[in-house]
């Protein structure tokens, strides 16, 4: 995983990994009888680092898509989101479509489905790729991007630590799942997951997660009438 995504990656004051992805990954080690180490690696790099088996598995915020799942394999989905933009407070658009003008800068970060969605989907704005979320937040805070395209935690986060230079517009522009990766044709390891995700859903492991780390989260999506992701 990569730690810079909280409250699911991140590191604690001591350095070393917490979140929600942390916790789900070590009651998922607990359950597959196995030690677990976390390696620290950059979004982009964590494909190369599974097919080289470099790593085990991924659990990082990562969606499941179609164009990754011809490089790797995933699990069942285990959280439900969707891409959503940032965009200056005093914006008028209200949809990507009118963002996509020649004279407009979408913000994106280097490996997300953020960048494949604009890629794909943008024909005249100019991409900003960026390595790093904050860099992406910064731009829009400054006025130097229209929108930052993103996941709805993450929107939701930086549009209330900016109030005074930002707004949200939550409403998802592509709906998408998280999964666990994994090398292509593990089916074993793969079952195991899938069974371990099922029986952590049913045990009320995934409320847990929420009560735990996203009250606040969970109460705004509810006052937005958007359905939260667990």
């Amino acid at each position: 995983m990569e730690l810079a995504y909280p409250p699911f990656e991140m590191a604690d004051t001591k350095g070393a990994p917490s979140g929600i992805s942390v916790d789900l990954a070590t009651a998922l080690a607990e359950a597959l009888h196995r030690k677990l180490e976390i390696q620290n690696l950059p979004f982009d790099g964590l494909i190369p680092s599974l097919k080289t088996g470099k790593i085990d598995i991924i659990l990082s915020s990562m969606t499941a898509t179609s164009e990754r799942a011809k490089a790797i394999d995933f699990s069942d989905p285990y959280l439900k989101t969707g891409l959503c933009l940032l965009i200056p407070k005093n914006s008028p658009v209200t949809s990507i479509k009118e963002l996509d003008l020649a004279k407009n800068v979408i913000a994106v970060k280097q490996g997300t489905t953020g960048q494949l969605y604009a890629t794909k989907n943008v024909h005249s704005a100019k991409l900003l790729v960026l390595d790093r979320e904050s860099a992406c937040v910064l731009e829009v805070v400054q006025g130097k991007a229209n929108a930052f395209i993103y996941d709805q935690m993450s929107i939701l986060k930086h549009w209330q630590q900016n109030p005074d230079t930002t707004q949200a517009i939550l409403t998802p522009i592509q709906e998408e799942c998280w999964a666990i990766g994994l090398q292509k044709g593990n089916n074993e390891l793969r079952e195991k997951i899938n069974t371990f995700l099922n029986d952590f859903r049913n045990k009320g492991g995934f409320n847990a997660l929420g009560e735990k780390w996203l009250t606040e989260q969970q109460q705004q999506f509810k006052k937005l009438g958007i359905p939260f992701i667990f």
